[in-house]
């Protein structure tokens, strides 16, 4: 099939072969178009190699902790359970190349040409890679993000997540620094295997930005747990003892000794001699890249999309743009924009956090007349321990229209739960809707069928 685009070499030249970058030069390359991609560490991306796939991973075997202790209730006889970071570890590292072979494949089998290597661009029509250069008529950069860490003495004596999932040996004491969803994650993790964890974030409560609710519930589960909270607190520097461990002194003079600080204050786009200097691509004020609805940057035959640009910084995220710079090149008449309302999201912190929607801080300041549904219990499988750990659940609605604006969720499978009601509140969902809905009993999830008493309104 040709576009019209003959004398290129490609019709698309895709930088970065992780998640929304694969998208678009699969579906690219099935429409017709001749693609290539080019990579320069790992296929898949931050995803893949060193975010969600692995960090799930490490989550599942942080919680194991939780069920041993759990395990006696029921009848089980159990020896006093012993981790081994290094079997972790292994058989992740085995399923990442894994995964890695898996994108390849599906590059290779949809006909995209795959090139391992740094991409660099000559001009707004010119790639050049391993000392060639080749001519394409789109551009497409995908290259995401990067883990970021303040400029403080002793900085290159932290980790990032980069780093945490090649650690060697668990470390005994961590210090996570953020307050952010991926501070929140690794702070569970680390203390969920054993290492006595402290959370050093700079604002007043963590995860900023969601429900005020789920935060301060997720606050009280952790510092049930025994994960040291410390607020309105930062690190002016970072030093190293002699018995080779790690002294932070935090900018009020405090002191916290650690065998690992991890940093998780940020990312910063990938941009590192990208040669974007030799384009009209143009950065907005935070240095992300510029882009209009359909993903096309200040210079017309370049675009952009995924975490490179700053926007809502998810891997299904990142799919949907893919697919649809793809269908808009390519197959224009099932063209259709990405569509950033009702995104759900889980943070793997332990508890887990699942929410659709607006929250209620959101509601509130959008203007709604809202009524607010709330419920806090025991799960069932906790029965039997002395675990006093809670789940909680809440929906935001809308009072004159009785639509449901935002669903949240602290507990077991909340990321789970919330993939299902966020397919009704994308549809419209009302709180008669829910009303309605028969629940499936005896399951945590039901408590969203079952809310009927409001616990505020506007």
């Amino acid at each position: 099939m040709s576009f019209g685009f003959d004398h290129f070499d490609f019709d698309l030249f895709v930088i970065g072969a992780g998640s929304g970058g694969v998208r678009a030069a699969r579906f690219a390359a099935g429409f017709g178009a001749r693609v290539a991609v080019a990579e320069s560490r790992y296929l898949g991306g931050t995803c893949v190699n060193v975010g969600c796939v692995p960090k799930k991973l490490l989550v599942y075997g942080a919680h194991f902790s939780d069920d041993f202790e759990q395990a006696g209730g029921f009848g089980w006889t159990t020896n006093k359970p012993k981790f081994d970071w290094t079997t972790l570890i292994t058989n992740k590292d085995r399923e990442i190349h894994r995964l890695n072979d898996v994108y390849r494949h599906l590059l290779e089998n949809s006909g995209v040409t795959l090139m391992e290597g740094h991409a660099r661009l000559i001009d707004p029509h010119t790639v050049e890679i391993n000392g060639q250069r080749f001519s394409a008529a789109n551009i497409l950069i995908a290259t995401g993000g990067w883990p970021s860490v303040p400029d403080i003495p002793g900085k290159e004596l932290a980790i990032t997540s980069n780093e945490a999932f090649f650690l060697k040996d668990l470390p005994r004491r961590v210090l996570v620094v953020g307050g952010g969803y991926i501070a929140v994650e690794f702070a569970s993790i680390f203390h969920g295997l054993g290492a006595h964890t402290t959370l050093v974030y700079r604002g007043e409560m963590l995860l900023r930005g969601f429900d005020g609710s789920v935060r301060q519930h997720l606050h009280e589960e952790l510092t049930k747990k025994g994960m040291t909270l410390e607020y309105k607190a930062d690190i002016a520097r970072i030093d190293k003892l002699e018995d080779g461990s790690l002294r932070a002194t935090l900018k009020d003079g405090r002191k916290i000794e650690a065998d690992c600080v991890f940093y998780a204050t940020g990312r910063h786009p990938m941009l590192d001699n990208l040669g974007l200097e030799h384009t009209a691509v143009v950065l907005d004020d935070k240095g992300f890249i510029k882009v209009d609805d359909e993903y096309r940057t200040t210079e017309p035959s370049i675009l952009a999309l995924g975490d490179v640009i700053g926007g809502v910084q998810l891997t299904p995220v990142a799919l949907a743009e893919g697919m649809a710079v793809a269908r808009r090149l390519f197959r224009p008449e099932e063209y259709r924009p990405v569509d950033y309302k009702m995104i759900p999201t889980a943070v793997f912190s332990l508890p887990n956090i699942g929410t659709v929607g607006l929250s209620e801080e959101e509601a509130r300041a959008a203007g709604h007349n809202v009524t607010i549904f709330e419920s806090r219990f025991r799960p069932m499988k906790l029965s039997f321990s002395s675990s006093e750990e809670k789940a909680f659940m809440k929906l935001i609605v809308d009072g004159d229209t009785d639509k449901v604006l935002g669903c949240h969720m602290v507990g077991p499978e909340a990321g789970e739960i919330i993939q299902g009601i966020a397919v009704a509140l994308k549809a419209g969902a009302t709180k008669r809707v829910f009303d309605d809905t028969i629940g499936i009993h005896p399951t945590s999830a039901e408590e969203f069928v079952t809310l009927r008493t409001p616990v505020r309104r506007k």
